[in-house]
């Protein structure tokens, strides 16, 4: 047993001796632990070309940290989502109300043309036609004597003139719009009476009693709805003024005739 030593005695030096350093030689590679077998790798595992780390799940050969799920291999690619419910119920909302502005968009320059149609060019007035040609083509054939009205103010606008020849004859067609805009027509025809009038009158077309109009004895006729007629009946042609005109009207019509 040591003998006991002063308080201010310093201890000796109790440091391990260094001990001299091993001679450089090659450096080896470090070669990681592998992983017993059923245990889960610790370090960076690649799969497909692609790091993962700490874990993370591989879909398709692209890192997934997080346990994020890639389809397709494809990580963040910076889509914005999907839009809501609720911005799908607001634009289904304001669907209407622009619908309806795009719809007024196109009426207003319609209704601009239409509106420039009938009051700059006369849209609403029917075509006036001239009857020159066809009352030479019927005084031509000389299929029976031709009459024109004469005497008819400004007002009555010819809007159809044809001559033709049928089974049976030959048939000039006069149309008028008269002056309160209803339509009249003459009808001077050599087809026989009993083929013409059910023709032009339809098969409603009854007598109705006789009239004098310019010194001649016409029939008055029913005709085809809201039309009446008045018929002329002559060795060589019948003559029919038929149209859904007043009857004052269609009476100055046949009385033009002379």
């Amino acid at each position: 047993m040591e003998p006991a030593q002063p308080a201010d005695r310093v201890p000796a030096d109790q440091t391990a001796p260094e001990l001299p350093s091993a001679p450089p030689g090659p450096t080896q590679p470090v070669t990681p632990e592998e992983p017993a077998w059923g245990e889960p790798a610790t370090g960076p595992v690649e799969a497909g070309g692609a790091a993962v780390a700490d874990g993370a799940v591989v879909a398709g050969g692209a890192a997934v940290a997080d346990g994020a799920a890639v389809a397709g291999g494809a990580a963040e690619t910076g889509e914005s989502p999907a839009p809501s419910a609720a911005a799908d119920a607001n634009r289904s909302e304001r669907s209407p109300k622009d619908m309806a502005v795009s719809l007024l968009v196109l009426l207003v320059p319609i209704a601009l043309l239409l509106a420039f149609y009938r009051g700059f060019l006369g849209g609403d007035q029917a075509a006036v036609v001239d009857p020159a040609p066809a009352l030479d083509s019927a005084q031509a054939a000389a299929a029976f004597p031709v009459s024109q009205p004469q005497g008819l103010d400004e007002g009555w606008r010819t809007v159809r003139a044809d001559f033709r020849t049928v089974e049976g004859g030959s048939t000039l067609r006069l149309g008028y719009l008269t002056p309160e805009g209803r339509g009249a027509q003459v009808v001077q025809s050599s087809v026989p009476p009993e083929r013409l009038l059910p023709a032009e009158l339809t098969d409603q077309g009854q007598p109705q009693g006789r009239t004098d109009l310019a010194g001649r004895t016409w029939q008055r006729y029913t005709a085809r709805s809201n039309e009446q007629a008045f018929v002329l009946l002559e060795p060589d042609r019948t003559v029919i003024v038929v149209g859904d005109a007043r009857d004052s009207e269609l009476r100055e019509l046949a009385g033009a005739l002379g």
